[in-house]
């Protein structure tokens, strides 16, 4: 099953039932809301699940793209990307918990051909202040599945304050043979899917106010078809396979953290530029301007000759296309190759410059001070992340 199919399958299920489609899945968040990026499918439709009506009923589905910039360290791994697609439904007021797990299982099972056998569940155990999530429960039970008590894994929250409750996430077997373990004790399970019972508001004082009773969905699309594909990473399912195939050859990069470095940063870049974003000193255009600079400092470890003027257009399409972002006007330069390649000048000469300065003030490294990086950053306009791209690598530590 690929990902268009997946897709498909996904939202026509919810339609069936009832469910709206959402429009509008930018990367930006709506007008007022402080942060940076669309974290979760969610994010959106938090005044929705506290009370206010939505416009197009109380039954919603939708595909949004999210970015995260909490697991950029992490990404290289098998499992972590920048930006990715969240699969997502939700009862504003509508069905409760048990009907939102019943199609869980449902369309797991008959629509994306899950094996039941493969299937555990964790349900939130009660803590002090709420007690155990028992219809949860109750309905996994009663479909066979197997549960997993837990406390601080079942409880999401928007933050300190804010809307909340218990979840339930639902995990798929990765493993050899059949399953002899549980979610919590073996890494073989793998998440797929969470149901968040929305039921309560935190209060500033930790209290809690019971809300318009609610469920939330969210399933990483690219972990989902992960596992649909029998792949061990998100880098080996259909949605990076032109990555992984072309830019080894392009750059020499052995298969590894590099190299998915350098993938996931250039397709999480194509998603951002698509979206409206420019490389800037700040705000979302740090973020950009960060991610480039990454991809770059790992091409130019090894070779300073590489460049991003060798990206075929074909990656740059295969991405837009699966973000359903519109291309470059036939007859027309790329706008996208254009900010590319325009950074990744501004960063070589940030670079030349950087070590003129570097060698002049006889800051070799490996290490700096507190004050030797304010003051390269105040006087010279070096940021910290920079120089320590220029510095020698620490002994016994791997290179920046």
């Amino acid at each position: 099953m690929d990902t268009d199919r997946t897709i498909s399958t996904f939202v026509d299920f919810y339609r069936e039932r009832g469910h709206r489609p959402l429009t509008g899945d930018s990367l930006l968040p709506p007008p007022g809301d402080p942060v940076l990026f669309t974290t979760s499918g969610m994010h959106p439709l938090t005044p929705y699940l506290v009370g206010r009506p939505h416009p197009l009923g109380t039954r919603l589905v939708n595909l949004q793209r999210c970015l995260r910039t909490t697991d950029l360290d992490e990404v290289g791994d098998r499992t972590h990307l920048t930006v990715f697609q969240m699969l997502g439904s939700w009862s504003l007021g509508d069905y409760g918990g048990p009907q939102s797990l019943r199609w869980g299982y449902e369309l797991l099972r008959d629509g994306f051909g899950i094996h039941p056998d493969r299937l555990h569940v964790t349900v939130f155990g009660g803590d002090g202040q709420v007690g155990p999530d028992t219809d949860s429960q109750r309905t996994w039970e009663e479909l066979g599945v197997p549960v997993e008590l837990t406390v601080e894994d079942n409880w999401w929250s928007n933050g300190p304050t804010g809307p909340c409750g218990p979840d339930s996430e639902i995990f798929v077997w990765t493993g050899d043979g059949p399953p002899r373990s549980t979610p919590t004790t073996d890494p073989r399970w793998v998440e797929v899917w969470n149901h968040v019972m929305m039921r309560y508001h935190r209060r500033t004082d930790g209290g809690l106010d019971p809300l318009r009773p609610g469920v939330d969905t969210g399933m990483g699309l690219e972990r989902l078809v992960t596992v649909l594909q029998g792949k061990r990473s998100v880098y080996e399912c259909d949605v990076f396979e032109p990555w992984m195939r072309t830019v080894p050859q392009l750059w020499g990069l052995d298969d590894g953290p590099s190299l998915r470095l350098v993938c996931d940063h250039l397709r999480s870049g194509t998603v951002v530029v698509g979206d409206g974003v420019l490389p800037s000193s700040n705000g979302r255009g740090y973020v950009l301007r960060r991610l480039l600079r990454r991809v770059l400092t790992t091409l130019w470890r090894e070779d300073p000759s590489r460049t991003l003027s060798d990206l075929p257009v074909e990656l740059l399409d295969h991405t837009r296309h699966q973000f359903r972002q519109p291309g470059p006007q036939p007859g027309r330069p790329d706008p996208l190759r254009e900010v590319l390649l325009d950074e990744e000048q501004r960063f070589r000469s940030l670079l030349d410059r950087g070590r003129s300065v570097l060698t002049r003030q006889g800051l070799t490294g490996p290490t700096l001070t507190q004050q030797q990086y304010h003051y390269l950053h105040e006087t010279h306009g070096l940021p910290r992340d920079l120089i320590d791209s220029l510095l020698p690598p620490t002994p016994g530590s791997a290179p920046n």
